[in-house]
């Protein structure tokens, strides 16, 4: 297996842990969504795979300045991606991954991420 399919894989199973998510594909690359809005993709830029993030304003300029991150060429810089094709720092992927669940989940979502952080 290739070590951009182990990173989807990866992505996959944490994102589709938490409250009502979901995985569709659309604009030719699977898009992670809780309810309704996408907070997630994998996608390819310029040839290389990547991990896109919605996240606030202010989060995605303090990733700008970090290495290996970059502006998502869409989403009105509310989104930040970082490549993959490079050595990943999952726990940083996880804190990202959880913060851009909670920029778009519902509150009652939100509750029950409290709810199952909880039991853990």
């Amino acid at each position: 297996m290739k070590k951009n399919e182990r990173v989807l894989l990866q992505l996959r199973k944490r994102c589709l842990l938490l409250p009502e998510t979901s995985e569709v594909g659309s604009w030719g690359h699977p898009n992670f969504r809780a309810g309704k809005r996408t907070f997630v993709t994998f996608e390819w830029i310029k040839g290389r795979p990547s991990i896109a993030f919605r996240l606030s304003p202010m989060d995605v300029q303090v990733h700008l300045r970090c290495k290996g991150f970059f502006a998502t060429p869409y989403g009105q810089g509310k989104w930040v991606s970082v490549w993959v094709d490079r050595l990943l720092n999952w726990g940083l992927v996880g804190r990202l991954l959880e913060r851009s669940y909670r920029t778009v989940a519902l509150k009652r979502m939100i509750a029950m991420l409290a709810n199952i952080k909880e039991g853990s």
